[in-house]
């Protein structure tokens, strides 16, 4: 398998009002989940650097970088989803309106004692659920997480902290989702699920929802200022669906030329488009990689229509991609400042890179139209939420895949 496989977007819509609706990602949706997050104490608007130096060394005008490990010191873009969702089905809960009592009204004491006992149920490659055990545990609940085969133990403990009950299986994600729902079903829990499937659509597209705080942040960190190009990491698609959906909504036809990242060994978004026939794929097995995050092969339903409609390209990588995304936020060039960036965080760094400085990037580049008049809008979306694999990939290079020994490799 190449080191990058890509496909350009054909069936992309590019006449206004022709594709997928964006009224889920409006902006008053979005200034209205903002407000919601700005009343946890823990709140602040992660930083967007400009990275000068790392943009001359690649030959583009501009690069940002969004690094959510920053976000209420949980290292990872994930608990913006769950927090929100879990904040509108306690308000459901508790007969009240979310937007009018925010965070404060539906994890006050009072709150607690008339909701009584909820489970909060979920499978996680780590971030999610360690998103939906910190705020079960801030509204007095309780979470049950399922993770995949496979999964980092320290992720494990990071949610049993947060007080949840947490194990890992012996199953692909897709299929821990299954299990999870399955035992929401039996145990009277609620199944909060970062992806959505035919009849399971509510929590996820308030997951989606809660996700555009970044995005919301991002635009107006960005100010007068447009990228030109945006790489979104994917797994089953739910953040780089509502992040998408947030630009195009707000930009229009000016929305960034829009790049979907996603692993070999998982890349179900890749063959959705590649296929061109509207209809979203699967992919199965252990999807077995470093970037855990995006260890997923099914598509929501809630997001192939954005995708589907407004991404430009997809691009299936290999694990070394992610690896140097890692490697070259972590030692900078030209005085940018150090970012820790994890596997599933530092792929689009990585890419771009790889595209911008390879031969086998020329083409992705020039489809693109990604050259030096380029600016390029990353997100970071984790830190080091696996400190031991971070250290082993970043001081020592990937111990199950020698970069070194691949063609492809260029310390």
């Amino acid at each position: 398998m190449k080191s990058i496989e890509f496909t350009i977007n054909k069936l992309q819509k590019l006449e206004p009002g022709l594709g997928a609706s964006l009224a889920d990602f409006s902006g008053q949706t979005a200034e209205t989940v903002l407000a919601y997050h700005k009343g946890f104490d823990e709140y602040a608007p992660t930083p967007l650097s400009s990275l000068p130096g790392l943009a001359k060394t690649l030959g583009v005008e501009k690069i940002w970088l969004k690094d959510e490990s920053k976000r209420f010191g949980l290292n990872a873009f994930k608990v913006l989803g769950g927090s929100y969702a879990m904040g509108r089905l306690m308000a459901e809960k508790l007969g009240l309106d979310l937007e009018k009592v925010g965070w404060a009204g539906v994890s006050s004491l009072e709150a607690r004692k008339k909701a009584g006992q909820v489970v909060f149920v979920t499978a996680t490659d780590g971030n999610h659920g360690r998103g939906v055990a910190w705020t079960a545990m801030k509204l007095g609940q309780r979470a049950v997480v399922f993770m995949p085969k496979g999964s980092a133990e320290i992720r494990a403990k990071n949610i049993r902290a947060a007080g949840a009950e947490c194990s890992i299986t012996e199953l692909n994600y897709d299929e821990a989702v299954r299990l999870a729902d399955k035992y929401a079903a039996e145990h009277g829990g609620t199944m909060v699920q970062d992806t959505a499937w035919p009849g399971y659509e509510d929590i996820p597209r308030w997951i989606m929802q809660g996700y555009m705080t970044l995005a919301q942040e991002c635009l107006g960190q960005l100010g007068d200022e447009i990228p030109t190009h945006l790489f979104l990491q994917a797994g089953v698609g739910s953040f780089a669906g509502a992040v998408l959906g947030r630009f195009k909504s707000a930009l229009g036809d000016k929305c960034p030329t829009t790049v979907i990242v996603e692993p070999h060994q998982a890349n179900c978004l890749y063959q959705s488009l590649l296929a061109a026939d509207g209809e979203p794929r699967q992919v199965g097995g252990e999807m077995r990689t470093i970037m855990a995050g995006l260890a997923c092969g099914e598509p929501s339903v809630l997001s192939w229509p954005v995708i589907r409609d407004y991404a430009s390209a997809a691009v299936s990588c290999d694990d070394f991609v992610a690896a140097n995304g890692m490697r070259l936020l972590a030692s900078p060039q030209g005085g940018d400042e150090p970012i820790v960036s994890g596997e599933s965080g530092a792929v689009t760094a990585g890419l771009l890179e790889y595209v911008l400085s390879s031969s086998n990037g020329q083409e992705l580049a020039s489809r693109i139209g990604l050259n030096e008049k380029s600016r390029v809008l990353l997100i970071s979306t984790e830190g080091d939420t696996s400190p031991d694999m971070y250290r082993e990939i970043v001081w020592h290079g990937h111990k199950n895949q020698p970069l070194a020994e691949n063609p492809d490799f260029r310390p």
